[in-house]
């Protein structure tokens, strides 16, 4: 069976025979794009093939983080919550390989998957076969599921989801409706696990916009309440989409901080 990708975004698409599909809804969707040069696609084993690979870098005590080199469509990274009660996946990347599957089921396998958003869908049903575990979506974005799966994808709905002991995922919305992240009650003062529904940036602040390459914000009534989401939870550490975007202590406080600016700066007047 072919199971295109979109090369730009890193979605994994249904078998649609010989031919990719016509278009890809996720990359049409204006909270994303279609390249000037036009839609590609890619395969799996096209991938495997050129020589991509992931790497692995530990991010904190039971935390690690996988990512694809030469980066593979966003570039985002998963990460790897270890639990005494099984381990969870949390976010997706495209490339599944023979020695990722090897290293995963020496570290205990998956318990789960959680996915933040569509844009981080990318190959989660092969992961899901792979290891055997459920992938946890909001049902509110279940729309943007490009290869359904009864048998891989569980979606919930509601403001919140205890997937283990310690790790519970909460609808933030923002980003999309579903926009879900991940808290990890760890010992060590709890962690946020906040994808790019509460993007880290350089400066270790979180953002939020309902577009991240087209830069489209959200209304300041929509990030004051996931602010009031947030603060109802424990933290310490937040961890973001991408590689290096940590926020390793005060994470708790460097939300307020944020939630505060972003309402600041939508309130500025122009040049001050």
């Amino acid at each position: 069976m072919a199971h295109f990708v979109c090369a730009t975004c890193g979605t994994q698409f249904a078998d649609s025979g010989e031919a990719p599909p016509p278009c890809c809804p996720i990359c049409e969707d204006p909270r994303q794009y279609v390249p000037s040069g036009g839609q590609a696609w890619t395969t799996l084993e096209a991938l495997r093939a050129r020589g991509h690979a992931n790497a692995w870098r530990q991010v904190a005590a039971d935390l690690l983080a996988i990512h694809s080199v030469p980066q593979v469509g966003i570039g985002q990274r998963a990460l790897l919550v270890r639990t005494p009660h099984g381990n969870v996946l949390w976010d997706c990347i495209t490339l599944l390989d023979e020695a990722t599957v090897a290293l995963v089921r020496g570290l205990g396998g998956l318990a789960a998957i959680a996915i933040s958003h569509p844009h981080y869908y990318s190959a989660m049903v092969e992961w899901s076969r792979a290891f055997g575990c459920p992938v946890w979506l909001h049902a509110a974005d279940r729309r943007h599921v490009m290869r359904p799966d009864a048998g891989a994808l569980r979606f919930w709905e509601g403001e919140a989801r205890a997937l283990l002991p310690g790790v519970t995922l909460h609808r933030l919305g923002g980003h999309f409706a579903g926009g879900t992240v991940l808290h990890w009650a760890n010992g060590r003062g709890g962690a946020l696990l906040s994808g790019d529904i509460a993007q880290v940036a350089p400066d270790r602040h979180v953002s939020f916009l309902w577009s991240y390459p087209n830069m489209i914000p959200l209304p300041a009534a929509e990030v004051a309440r996931m602010g009031a989401v947030l603060a109802a939870l424990e933290f310490d550490a937040v961890h973001g989409a991408f590689p290096g975007r940590d926020i390793p202590s005060g994470g708790k406080a460097a939300v307020a901080r944020s939630v505060a600016r972003y309402l600041a700066a939508l309130e500025a007047v122009p040049g001050e």
